[in-house]
């Protein structure tokens, strides 16, 4: 999975889409993530817990979702580039390093 832990993202698809924010979890055995601010679900939580109904942020599927190029701040595919030793995640529109 490509996207991880304090990226940010733009949702593509859904009833969230255009909506911005960063990830929060990254979810790869389910190949989900949850980001802040998105597919957010009431929940009731019983009285011996304080009671009421509270928001709660589920999780998405990747595929739901692109990075954000840091140059333009336009969603992008991620591509991999090798610096020395190891690889590093490039946005594949700018070249630039996430």
């Amino acid at each position: 999975m490509k996207i991880k832990k304090g990226d940010k993202v733009m949702v593509i698809t859904g009833k969230d889409k255009g909506v911005t924010g960063t990830v929060v979890k990254a979810l790869p055995k389910t190949e989900q993530v949850v980001v802040e601010g998105v597919n957010i679900k009431k929940k009731n939580v019983r009285a011996q817990q304080g009671g009421g109904i509270i928001d709660i942020t589920t999780p998405i599927h990747v595929s739901n979702v692109m990075i954000l190029d840091p140059k333009t701040k336009k969603p992008s595919r991620i591509g991999k580039k090798k610096v020395g030793d190891a690889y590093v995640r490039v946005a594949v529109k700018s070249n630039q390093e996430i």
